[in-house]
């Protein structure tokens, strides 16, 4: 009796054939080969607040620049009285120039454009009397020249001089004032030093002004406690020249002009009418002179 035949697969019936391996298409580039592009995270921006030491810092740089601006190129200041009307009205606000103006010697005097002080000059400077306190007033006098007043009019090395911005404004009669310098009258506002030293500065009737100091007087002539008063003003006292009106608050001054009476209806107590009346808007930012 024969023995079954155990059964074969089909499969194993066929002849062994490599593995096939799948090529691209012609053209085709194989996917290993191709970079795709990196993924592009979203980056939030977050305000940070400064860092308490980045605001001290900030701020004393604020602090450092202004004291720099105030201590050597300007300097603002306020007009308290008439002795400079009509060119400087009370309530007038003035930025003062400090780079104009240096003593000779002084290290700045070499550094920063400074410039020699001419007559006709508006000048701001310690009151030679009390250093604390400034004044304004317009320079007569540089060194050197022989300075006079008769009947109010300057008289500088012998020559009248004509001045458009001098306010002679109806006043009692003073011969001290207007007749300077004269050795028989005198004032009871008048230093007393000053009064010494008229006689040791005179000559032919005329006070010279010595060397490193300025004879100054008021441009409202016969308002004015000027050098007239209490002597020269010495170089070194001066701060700096005013040069430009920035703000100027309305205030009572008798060379004021009246305003004339009209027929227009006026708005009370408006805030319009008081913001109106609050400055002299028309003197803002005008040049001094």
């Amino acid at each position: 009796m024969s023995t079954p035949t155990a059964a074969t697969p089909r499969d194993s019936m066929l002849p062994a054939t490599a593995p096939v391996i799948e090529e691209p298409p012609f053209g085709a580039i194989p996917l290993s080969d191709v970079t795709f592009p990196a993924r592009q995270e979203h980056i939030v921006h977050h305000i940070i607040f400064p860092h308490l030491l980045d605001t001290v810092r900030s701020f004393l740089s604020v602090v450092v620049i202004a004291l720099f601006v105030l201590t050597f190129i300007v300097q603002p200041f306020r007009i308290p009285s008439e002795s400079m009307e009509r060119t400087l009205l009370v309530g007038d606000f003035l930025l003062v120039n400090k780079m104009a103006e240096s003593p000779g010697g002084s290290l700045w005097f070499w550094t920063l454009p400074y410039r020699q002080v001419h007559r006709g000059d508006i000048i701001v400077f310690h009151f030679p009397l009390q250093p604390g306190e400034h004044l304004v007033k317009r320079v007569v006098g540089i060194p050197g020249d022989h300075i006079r007043l008769i009947n109010g009019i300057v008289y500088l090395n012998g020559k009248a001089q004509t001045e458009p911005y001098a306010v002679y404004r109806g006043n009692y009669p003073d011969s001290f004032r207007d007749q300077f310098p004269t050795g028989q009258f005198t004032d009871p506002g008048v230093d007393s030093h000053w009064w010494l030293n008229v006689r040791r500065n005179l000559q032919d009737g005329e006070i010279v002004v010595p060397k490193g100091h300025y004879f100054v007087l008021g441009d409202n002539r016969n308002n004015s406690r000027d050098s007239r008063y209490w002597g020269f003003v010495p170089r070194e006292n001066i701060v700096g020249r005013p040069f430009v009106i920035y703000f100027s608050v309305r205030s009572v001054s008798p060379t004021d002009p009246s305003p004339l009476p009209g027929d227009s209806l006026a708005h009370g107590n408006s805030l319009v009418s008081a913001l109106l009346d609050f400055a002299r808007w028309d003197r803002m930012f005008q040049v001094v002179r």
